[in-house]
């Protein structure tokens, strides 16, 4: 077992106290097992009751005070997929020879041996939604996946996680340079339809043959999207855009994430009553196209004022992965309650990605992911002394 004692807990949890001081946090078999206040180890193994046990196997952590929250998570980038330092040998963001790609799935192309997973690990980031970028009006499958590991397929939560979607400049740049379709907003939405008219009849196809029918591998991906299972994940920079994407999610009854969602504060009401989460950024990142002329740290808390729920992303490359908690403290001195911002890059990230049942807060039964900081990981000074995933100390700060 691990213990993390004298700790001043942050569980982000429904129903938990939001501090808990002179707190411990009890871990076997890669899951929480009991979080609480006071309790020294010797007390802990009473309360347990593991008095009579061999307890040389026990790791405890004397936590001295120091911020201990569950790890952080990144709802949207593209780490490993868009390697450092690589080039275009290293990049497999975007399949830009076909602006409808729904059979391509991330897990085929993370590298989590990507430099950006060790940044993750010691900036306290346990967990990442990672997928295709954002030039075909339809990118593929993304994948949630722990940030520590050789083999991609060990890290999987939740595979497939989202279908990628994307409106706006990205799709029309890059087809309308190669005089094809979409070179407006227009033919993306039309693009996007047809293929969702197709998939729905694909289902509908399958429900009424039974056995013997045989798959499409190209349509097959639709099936957990049209049955909820999975939401669409929207690259959406613009109101109009936004409009859009909401638009069609209603057509077809679907779920939806705004990512990026630039232009959000302009509509926050619209998006309140769409009752699609929003997933913000990166605004720590120049204003590098018309679409994102408007984008503000303010966005976050305007957002969450009005009941959206949100959380915050890198985009990573765009960011780098480590920035995370640094551009949610920018939401916070731009607005978003101090909560919230930490919030942002825990549990509203897993409850957006649908994870929320393993990851995300502090909560028995779910995965032992913990990040241990000197302070208010939003701050910028503050450093990450410990991050432990599944249960395991994946990095230890030389000073701790």
């Amino acid at each position: 077992m691990l213990f993390i004692v004298n700790a001043t807990v942050y569980p982000m949890a429904d129903g938990m106290p939001e501090k808990m001081e002179q707190a411990y946090v009890a871990v076997e078999d890669g899951k929480i097992l009991r979080v609480g206040r006071g309790c020294s180890y010797e007390e802990l193994c009473r309360e347990l009751h593991r008095c009579g046990e061999n307890q040389d196997g026990d790791t405890l952590i004397d936590a001295g005070g120091n911020w201990v929250m569950p790890g952080m998570i990144e709802a949207h980038c593209h780490m490993g997929i868009t390697e450092e330092k690589k080039g275009a040998e290293g990049d497999d963001c975007n399949e830009t020879v076909d602006p409808i790609t729904p059979q391509l799935r991330a897990l085929d192309a993370i590298n989590s041996m990507d430099a950006a997973f060790d940044d993750a690990v010691r900036a306290g980031i346990t967990s990442a939604m990672i997928g295709p970028g954002s030039s075909n009006v339809v990118g593929g499958q993304f994948a949630f996946v722990k940030t520590k590991g050789r083999r991609i397929d060990d890290l999987i939560v939740l595979a497939p996680a989202a279908m990628k979607v994307a409106f706006g400049e990205n799709p029309k740049v890059n087809y309308g340079g190669q005089d094809r379709s979409p070179s407006t907003r227009m033919a993306t939405a039309a693009m996007l339809r047809e293929e969702l008219t197709r998939a729905c009849a694909y289902r509908k196809k399958k429900e009424a043959s039974g056995d013997g029918f045989e798959a499409d591998f190209r349509y097959e991906p639709w099936l957990p999207v049209l049955e909820g299972k999975i939401p669409l994940k929207a690259h959406v920079h613009r109101v109009d855009d936004i409009f859009t994407a909401i638009r069609i999610a209603r057509e077809f009854g679907l779920s939806m994430t705004l990512d990026h969602c630039s232009e959000g504060h302009m509509i926050a009401e619209e998006i309140r009553a769409s009752g699609f989460p929003a997933i913000v950024g990166p605004d720590l990142a120049s204003r590098s196209k018309i679409e994102v002329q408007n984008m503000a740290f303010k966005t976050a808390g305007v957002l969450h004022a009005h009941g959206v729920k949100v959380a915050i992303t890198t985009d990573h490359p765009v960011s780098i992965i480590a920035s995370l908690p640094i551009c949610a403290g920018l939401a916070v001195k731009a607005g978003l309650p101090l909560m919230e911002g930490l919030r942002a890059i825990t549990i509203n990230a897993a409850q957006i990605c649908n994870t929320a049942g393993r990851v995300g807060s502090l909560e028995e039964g779910k995965d032992a992911d913990i990040a241990i900081f000197d302070g208010n990981p939003m701050e910028t000074f503050t450093n990450t002394l410990m991050t432990i995933i599944d249960g395991k100390i994946v990095y230890r700060n030389t000073h701790f």
